[in-house]
């Protein structure tokens, strides 16, 4: 199920309902805790800088180590996401999902119109898991948690893994093909007050 909240991966990307659940390919409604101390992504903040959001994740490795680079730059993707989330800047957040927004399972619009019953949401990143390399391709892991509030008052909860997707730097790989993009979101709605786990 996708989930994409206020930052989220996913990511990131589900919906509650009227009777908090979520609403099954819900992708825009999906966001990321900080869930290894992390910082959280205020709805204020601007997101729009990689360098300053790749620099928000110092946990995350070293520039020496090329894996470690490469995971820190999809964290960035995924900072990226959700601070375009929290400022409602929806075009930008879709654009970062995987083949030009359609890996969100949604059009344009339809993500868009996701995050209308949300009043405000804030995403934690959590702990950047290994790039997974093979046949020409990186998958990495990120866990996140959303937090906020629906417009009738109530508060919300969703956490879960967020995965990104970019192709290797080989011949013929677009710039596109290999820039980090949200590939899949599985946020699901957790009791209010529950601990996120890392």
């Amino acid at each position: 199920m996708k989930i994409v909240a206020a930052a989220a991966l996913a990511v990131l990307l589900a919906a509650c309902d009227d009777d908090d659940t979520l609403q099954a390919g819900s992708v825009a409604n999906r966001t990321s805790p900080t869930l290894s101390g992390q910082p959280t992504i205020p709805a204020s903040s601007g997101g729009s800088d990689v360098a300053a959001l790749t620099a928000a994740v110092p946990s995350i490795g070293t520039s020496t180590d090329p894996v470690d680079a490469d995971a820190a730059r999809a964290v960035a993707v995924l900072r990226r996401y959700a601070s375009a989330l929290a400022e409602r800047r929806y075009a930008d957040a879709y654009r970062l999902w995987g083949d030009e927004g359609r890996r969100s399972d949604m059009d344009q619009r339809a993500f868009a119109a996701s995050f209308a019953k949300y009043a405000s949401y804030s995403t934690d990143v959590g702990a950047v898991g290994a790039v997974d390399a093979g046949a020409g391709q990186r998958y990495v892991t990120v866990p996140v948690r959303v937090t906020g509030k629906l417009r009738d008052g109530r508060p919300f909860t969703l956490q879960g893994p967020v995965t990104l997707h970019r192709t290797a730097d080989i011949d013929g790989a677009t710039a596109e093909q290999r820039a980090w993009r949200i590939y899949a979101s599985d946020l699901d709605p957790r009791p209010q007050g529950g601990s996120a786990a890392g």
